[in-house]
């Protein structure tokens, strides 16, 4: 039975570059030239206590333990999954090397690299099991896939999902050093599974919520035709004060393109402004587009809609927070 390991790199935000340069990758350039096969977790820690002084003995434990992990641990031929916040899917494939230092991508956060065969599946996250999206939801740069979210990503690559059985696994050390860490990034993925399940109405009603929570005042388009709009948003509810936001919503439609981008602000007044909200996220065209613009555009994809929404969401009113409920709590600083 291979092992499956989760490799985030730089929080997902690699998720593109991992797939289209065909690797795996982790940062910690601090100590990446030091991180050999056979080095040990003791060297890679005093390493790290050298090169960062002052730095927590915890943290510089943890990090040696991820860095020992993905040098060691990880074997050719092991299966590899990746995900990527933006577009809530997961990438699957198998380590094809051992891991090297890459001097050349360390200020991006690749100082230590595996070359990767990925599956051109990927994995959308609301396809998962609770149980597999709990397991997956670790905060860990490098970590070891529960056996029974591993065959269910497998079984979903392969189009043939089944039942799965979860089965209690033993937690990394670095998981069980604080319970609570990373709690505020696994609460915030369960606020965005949350927001994804609305339907395409109440999506819109969430963005006009979000948008009167910010002071404005909205006017939402009825279901059919909108003319490249489908919320109008303003200081006065009409458009006739300024600023004056166009809105487009898209849920669930895939990454939108450049071509979109373009039919929208085919439409735009020269006073307008914009904003693109696609669930989808957008793919690397339609950012460049949105950067030439020739009104200001905004682009939100699910993880900016949720942050927005988090900032935001004691001014809400009770319809909007109806759609997404919330509660506060506290914990430790």
């Amino acid at each position: 039975m291979k092992t499956m390991w989760m490799i985030r790199g730089d929080a997902g935000r690699l998720y593109d570059e991992f797939r289209d340069k065909g690797v795996a990758a982790i940062g910690w350039r601090q100590i990446a030239a030091q991180a050999k096969p056979g080095v040990s977790r003791q060297a890679l820690t005093q390493a790290y206590l050298a090169a960062e002084p002052g730095i927590k003995e915890g943290t510089a434990i943890s990090g040696a333990s991820q860095v020992f992990r993905f040098v060691n641990e990880v074997k050719e031929g092991d299966a590899v999954v990746t995900y990527s916040p933006a577009t809530r899917t997961y990438l699957v494939g198998k380590f094809t090397s051992i891991a090297r230092h890459d001097p050349a991508d360390a200020e991006h956060g690749m100082a230590l690299i595996r070359t990767v065969d990925w599956n051109t599946v990927e994995v959308d996250r609301d396809l998962l099991s609770a149980a597999s999206k709990n397991s997956l939801g670790s905060t860990l740069t490098v970590f070891k896939v529960p056996n029974f979210a591993r065959e269910e990503l497998l079984a979903l690559v392969s189009g043939k999902p089944g039942k799965i059985t979860p089965v209690l696994e033993k937690l990394a050390d670095e998981q069980l050093d604080d319970p609570l860490k990373g709690l505020s990034e696994i609460a915030f993925e369960r606020i965005k599974d949350q927001i994804n399940r609305l339907d395409w109405d109440e999506m819109q009603e969430l963005v006009a919520g979000l948008l009167r929570a910010m002071g404005y005042k909205t006017n939402v388009s009825p279901a059919g035709s909108d003319r490249g709009k489908d919320i109008l948003a303003s200081p006065d509810g009409f458009g006739f004060q300024q600023p004056r936001i166009v809105v487009e919503v898209k849920h669930r439609d895939g990454r939108i393109s450049s071509q979109h981008i373009r039919s929208f602000l085919g439409g735009r007044h020269k006073d307008d402004r914009g904003l693109y909200v696609s669930t989808g996220g957008f793919t690397k065209d339609a950012l460049y587009e949105a950067d030439r613009a020739n009104v200001p555009l905004t682009l939100w994809t699910l993880e900016e809609l949720a942050r927005t929404l988090m900032a935001n969401y004691q001014e809400t009113d009770t319809i909007t927070k109806q759609l997404v409920p919330l509660k506060y709590f506290y914990v430790p600083a």
